[in-house]
């Protein structure tokens, strides 16, 4: 259905009564056989189904049949729809689902459909690196930057300094510390939790050839190095590189002169004071939310290299004291600032990234503090934050909430025992039903709210319902932990896989907010694009013109839309953060499919 061709736009209008008006969107990536396996059934038209068939799509025989059951009615554009769940036929094999005269793509079942899928998503990784890039065997961004708001820590301004390397943000080329560190944090977090998950076939440089050590934890390194650049003393710490100019013009990465230095671009200290952004200031309150992702990425790092590079491990630990005693400078947040435009990463919350930190730093064996007094530390900041405050939630601002879940409650669970662990482990509980509570009264089972990266959100709450089943081995969300994985994949109103190029099979983004495709035909394999979002959002954005006929103008509603298209940055741009925590839960399915011995 990909990019209609101009002999389909010259059809009679009478050829498109023949247009199907019912579908079955299925996970296009496949489903493992002990799984939750639910596809589901929708139509633009008031039917009914009864029931539905599964047939092996090499025989042609019906190999299971079930009952259709509730109606869960209008979603979206569609006036009815249901949920058809096979999740008791495990038989590997290829197939098929027919119900109401309506036939589902062809999908798998097998222990290996998510094999690689991690590490696939690494490509997008390797393409958005800055300084050297491998995939276009060039560099880029040499000259950063000059510095910003640092005067407070001795640091005149326009001061130079090396901050080359780590990833560009998105399609646009700004760098944020606070997305860098969390997508570091996943990578490592994806490596410790999953390691044989991952495979060496690049070097550290990205190039082809083995090296020894897992690529995503070159990928890893890659960002933990960036982020020593931008925390070289203890009382410097940088939030961003570059600024909203870089919109002037979609280009190829390379060396940018908006900023008035030559090549060099502006170097954001973090102050933990207001700073410019156009004509108003952001609400900076404080440097414990970019300064406490450091941390815990540093203290993660420091753990996975201890074995392997000593002296490398030895000096995040380090890093991770100082940026630590950093985030305590100032308690509150750091946003991000901009200088032409009124969209920023507006985050609100800093306590979730000090629980992290603190799970960290609290629990090392030189830290002289009392036992009990860690505990009641770690409980102080758990219970400040219990719930996500978007979790339930119709709307919040862009990256209001960020990391999207609070990553610490993990963390701190696994250390705590009793009843404090079960209250941590209940918070997560409650913001997984404050989701269900909404999603349940459709067929899509979609409780999270469309704003601006929708699917990064969706990604994250589909990890914290993950990390509840391990942490508890409590099943009541799976089928809504599944359906947020499977939305992902292709079960969602508009049938598209949000991966660009994952499956390599299926429906998925050829035409997103990109300059390597859109410039130079070049694939950004991997990369999960923002996804859908509010019809109301989109209406009031600044600067989004199609220019293709939109292929999925029959799934458009006035809930939410989606558009495989160069002009919609507002849904087809894929994010560096939103794939690294993608590589994350990827691995977590990929490891999980495997039969138990």
């Amino acid at each position: 259905m990909k990019k209609w061709s101009l002999l389909l736009l010259l059809l009679p209008v009478a050829s498109f009564a023949q247009q199907p008006q019912s579908w079955i969107r299925i996970n296009q990536l496949g489903y493992t056989p002990g799984a939750v396996k639910v596809a589901t059934w929708c139509s633009k038209e008031e039917k009914e189904i009864v029931k539905w068939e599964l047939v092996n799509s090499v025989s042609k025989k019906i190999v299971a049949t079930g009952m259709a059951g509730k109606a869960f009615g209008a979603y979206g554009p569609f006036k009815q729809t249901y949920r058809l769940n096979f999740s008791h036929f495990k038989k590997p094999g290829r197939y098929y689902l027919l119900a109401g005269n309506i036939k589902s793509p062809e999908f798998e079942i097998g222990d290996d459909v998510y094999k690689g899928a991690a590490d696939f998503c690494l490509r997008y990784m390797r393409q958005q690196r800055t300084g050297f890039n491998p995939y276009l065997k060039d560099s880029c961004h040499t000259h950063d930057g000059y510095v910003l708001y640092g005067e407070k820590a001795g640091i005149k301004d326009s001061t130079r300094i090396d901050v080359v390397g780590g990833w560009h943000d998105a399609s646009d080329y700004l760098q944020y510390s606070a997305t860098s560190a969390n997508a570091t944090y996943h990578l490592l977090m994806a490596y410790r939790d999953f390691p044989k998950v991952f495979t060496d076939e690049k070097q550290a440089n990205g190039l082809d050839g083995k090296n020894g050590m897992a690529d995503v934890l070159d990928e890893a390194k890659w960002g933990l190095d960036w982020l020593l650049k931008m925390h070289p003393r203890p009382d410097w710490m940088f939030n961003q590189i570059a600024d909203d100019r870089d919109h002037m013009g979609m280009r190829i990465p390379g060396q940018d002169t908006f900023y008035g230095k030559g090549f060099e671009r502006p170097v954001y200290f973090v102050s933990g004071e207001p700073q410019q952004r156009g004509r108003f200031m952001n609400n900076t309150t404080g440097t414990s939310s970019t300064a406490g992702k450091f941390a815990s990425a540093f203290a993660l790092g420091s753990k996975t290299f201890e074995k392997t590079n000593i002296e490398y491990s030895n000096l995040l630990l380090q890093k991770t004291f100082s940026a630590f005693a950093f985030a305590n400078k100032v308690p509150g947040v750091t946003q991000t600032a901009s200088v032409k435009s009124p969209y920023i990463y507006a985050e609100d919350n800093w306590i979730d990234d000090m629980e992290l930190a603190n799970a960290y730093v609290l629990s090392k064996d030189n830290m002289p503090v009392h036992k009990e007094i860690i505990k009641k530390t770690l409980m102080d900041y758990a219970n400040a934050e219990p719930i996500t405050p978007w979790l339930g939630a119709d709307t919040a601002k862009h990256y209001q909430w960020y990391p999207f879940i609070n990553l610490g409650h993990y963390e701190l669970a696994k250390q705590l025992q009793g009843k404090q662990r079960d209250t941590v482990i209940g918070y997560y509980k409650e913001g997984i039903q404050r989701v269900w509570n909404k999603a349940k009264s459709n067929a899509f089972y979609r409780g999270i709210p469309f704003i601006w990266c929708s699917n990064n959100l969706t990604t994250s709450f589909a990890i914290q319902c993950y990390w509840y089943r391990e942490l508890t081995a409590d099943k009541t969300f799976s089928e809504l932990e599944q359906a947020n994985f499977d939305w992902l994949f292709g079960c969602n109103p508009w049938g598209t896989s949000m991966v660009y190029g994952l499956p390599s099979w299926g429906d998925t983004p050829v035409d997103p907010h990109s300059a390597f495709t859109h410039i130079k035909n070049y694939p950004i394999d991997g990369g999960l694009i923002d996804g859908p979002v509010y019809t109301s959002i989109y209406k009031g954005l600044i600067g989004i013109t199609l220019y293709q006929p939109d292929e999925y103008a029959e799934f458009q509603s006035d809930l939410a839309v989606y558009h495989d298209d160069y002009g919609d940055y507002s849904t087809n741009e894929p994010t560096m953060d939103g794939t690294a925590s993608l590589i994350y839960l990827l691995a977590a399915k990929e490891a999980g499919s495997k039969p138990k011995k």
